[in-house]
């Protein structure tokens, strides 16, 4: 975690570069797609390092900008990180090889629990490997709000205008409007869909700035009162500045997870396994990269081993069983998410 603090610091003054790849002595490379500040770069260079293999890694800032550069086409990614939506849509579509995962040398460390959890979306556990999981919740500052916020009704009944920071993300600007109308976020209603679009535009004179990652360091340094995190960067934030407190809203939210796949176009897959068996599975490793992320890890061995205070931290690692109101995103129709292109479209023009 402070590493990635002081990463952060050092990305603001242009002196870091977190790509890696620059070791000419490898023997074989593979091509890595993951969403920003979300593995340690150092792990990169130390696979390489211990194993030859170079690491050609490249990011995305949102799942929907991560499918769309992988079925461009342009690049040939052997293995990706993202969200289970979009695995699901992957899968349907063919774009995904079956892992094997009796190659992985680490794999009994990875929480059965979790792997439940993926297989609600990866029917027999065939396809992905789990990385970190978590929600999506509202950080607010205690010195600037007068209540206690429990509700997503903070974001929307306009008591904090234009203090308030909206992820940029559709399906996620989506979900809070759905659960705050008493929807599920995997609705398919054209009117409860075209009812959360009218929010989300009611809203908008309301918000500050649709942001992705950039709403966590916009929190830390208090410029707005109220910002939607996902819960790994609202620890972070509420540990840099203790003004700040992350709720998951009584209405109910995402509970999400992240997990790693192999793409269809993947021909080196034995350095594939290697790579992901070092980062997700390995416990010494996977331990480096949550002080790092700092989200929950689906790797058992490594929770077993952080202080107790951490472990117990509900905020870090909820009770799945206590997510009342909680739902794992689920692979909408095409047609549906055509319909909600359109809708973003018009909420981001007005």
């Amino acid at each position: 975690m402070k590493k990635r603090m002081a990463l952060l610091l050092a990305l603001a003054i242009g002196s870091v570069c977190v790509f890696s790849g620059c070791n000419s002595g490898t023997k074989e490379s593979i091509t890595v797609f993951n969403y920003g500040m979300y593995i340690d770069p150092e792990i990169l260079d130390d696979f390489t390092a211990e194993t030859g293999i170079e690491v050609l890694y490249e990011e995305a800032s949102t799942p929907e900008e991560l499918y769309a550069k992988y079925s461009a086409g342009a690049v040939k990614y052997d293995c990706l990180c993202t969200s289970e939506y979009v695995l699901m849509k992957m899968m349907a579509e063919g774009s995904l090889q079956e892992m094997d995962f009796s190659k992985f040398e680490h794999i009994d460390n990875i929480s059965p629990e979790i792997w439940e959890f993926c297989s609600t979306f990866d029917e027999g556990n065939k396809y992905v490997l789990p990385y970190f999981w978590g929600t999506v919740g509202i950080l607010y500052n205690t010195e600037m709000v007068d209540e206690e916020i429990d509700s997503w009704d903070a974001l929307f009944n306009g008591k904090y205008s234009g203090s308030i920071y909206m992820q940029n993300s559709m399906r996620d600007a989506f979900m809070i409007a759905e659960k705050y109308q008493g929807h599920s976020c995997n609705t398919t209603d054209r009117a409860e869909l075209e009812a959360a679009k009218n929010l989300l535009i009611e809203q908008k004179p309301d918000v500050y700035q649709y942001l992705v990652d950039e709403v966590r360091d916009e929190m830390i340094a208090e410029n707005a009162a109220i910002g939607v995190v996902y819960s790994g960067d609202g620890i972070l934030a509420e540990l840099e500045n203790d003004k700040l407190k992350y709720v998951i809203p009584k209405e109910g939210t995402n509970l999400w997870i992240d997990c790693w796949a192999m793409t269809k176009e993947c021909e080196n897959q034995d350095a594939v396994y290697e790579f992901l068996d070092y980062l997700v599975c390995r416990e010494d490793v996977a331990e480096k990269n949550f002080e790092y992320v700092y989200y929950a890890t689906s790797n058992q061995a490594t929770i077993a081993n952080l202080d107790e205070e951490v472990r117990n931290n509900k905020t870090l690692f909820p009770d799945l069983d206590d997510m009342s109101g909680c739902e794992v995103y689920q692979r909408l129709d095409d047609d549906t998410v055509n319909l909600m292109n359109d809708y973003w479209k018009d909420i981001k023009s007005e």
